[in-house]
């Protein structure tokens, strides 16, 4: 049996295929639409049930570092960039977007807040205003905590 030589990969360099995705991409957004259009409830049934991998996922070992080295192979410059290039224009828009969840999201907090009692605030400076903020964290925290169904 003849032996074949060793092949070598060719590829077009990073330049050319980040041009040809950049131009291709943007022209499938209907793609987009059309395959997310209908498929929330399977996102959140899918998306629900895989908690036990998203816990596996954060616990292996050095997630941290990972995560710190993705931090640092972005970078501060990206960031940046992004926001610039991106961030901006759409920051409105999604302000718009949001703002029938923001106040769903909020009404029960603001509900549960109405109704609570708290002592009067002292003289500036006195450490019983501490124990109203601290009260008042507490409940919004277990309010979260009920909200998420967890425990």
């Amino acid at each position: 049996m003849e032996r074949k030589m060793p092949r070598t990969i060719r590829s077009i360099s990073a330049g050319e295929v980040a041009e040809k995705w950049a131009t291709v991409t943007p022209g499938r957004s209907a793609y987009y639409e059309t395959g997310t259009a209908g498929k929330g409830g399977d996102w959140e049934s899918k998306t629900a049930g895989a908690k036990g991998s998203y816990k596996a996922g954060i616990s292996v070992a050095g997630i941290e570092d990972r995560f710190a080295g993705g931090v640092r192979k972005a970078g501060g410059g990206k960031w940046e960039r992004k926001v610039r290039a991106v961030g901006v224009s759409r920051f409105g828009p999604g302000i718009g977007a949001a703002k029938d969840d923001y106040a769903t999201g909020s009404s029960e907090y603001l509900s549960m807040l109405s109704g609570m009692s708290i002592p009067d605030r002292g003289p500036r400076g006195d450490p019983g205003n501490y124990s109203i903020v601290q009260k008042v964290g507490e409940a919004l925290h277990k309010k979260r905590l009920s909200l998420l169904g967890a425990k």
